[in-house]
């Protein structure tokens, strides 16, 4: 319940009707209103489609389901698989940590990027926020706006994450790297 429950405080505070919702992530207005009273469970797919639509981040779904702490220990390995939209095969997001209740003012997620499979085609993201990327290994050409950044491990690149971004070009694979995106705290 806690899940539709965020998705219909979000839904209601952007003014937007469960038709515009359902259109804007492609799904029925049936399936929407099951989610929001609890009745079915979002997949991780449908939980990204809605995060877009309202853009918020993910992680504001499962605020619901956090105690209050100031801490987030991930052992090695153990980060929440996510695929985010233009993840291909080769390409893997781990979010490595999440707090949601916190004092700052801010949400933060850090995750950690591996490329293994080189592709023609990149996606660019753009929400609200700031990133900061820090390489670990490999090396990626990426883009911020009309700029490009020849990166390597050890190099680290810190941006409004509202301008086009993504990586341009896989120089040298496996690719890794650091990805930390602050977002002001939504109440």
């Amino acid at each position: 319940m806690a899940i539709g429950h965020e998705v219909r405080t979000y839904r209601k505070k952007l003014g937007i009707t469960v038709a515009d919702l359902a259109a804007a992530t492609g799904m029925s207005v049936g399936m929407l209103s099951k989610i929001e009273n609890g009745n079915i469970s979002p997949s991780l797919t449908t939980l990204q489609a809605l995060s877009k639509a309202l853009g918020m981040p993910i992680t504001a779904f499962f605020k619901g389901f956090e105690e209050p702490k100031s801490a987030s220990f991930v052992k090695a390995g153990e980060g929440v698989n996510l695929e985010r939209r233009g993840t291909r095969a080769g390409h893997h997001y781990s979010l490595l940590g999440h707090i949601e209740n916190n004092t700052s003012g801010v949400m933060v997620e850090p995750y950690l990027i591996t490329l293994n499979a080189s592709s023609d085609v990149f996606p660019t993201f753009q929400h609200e926020g700031m990133e900061f990327l820090y390489m670990l290994e490999g090396e990626v050409v990426y883009r911020h706006g009309d700029r490009l950044y020849r990166m390597e491990a050890g190099d680290s690149l810190f941006f409004d994450a509202d301008a086009p971004h993504g990586p341009e070009e896989l120089v040298k694979l496996p690719a890794r790297y650091l990805s930390i995106i602050s977002y002001p705290h939504q109440r």
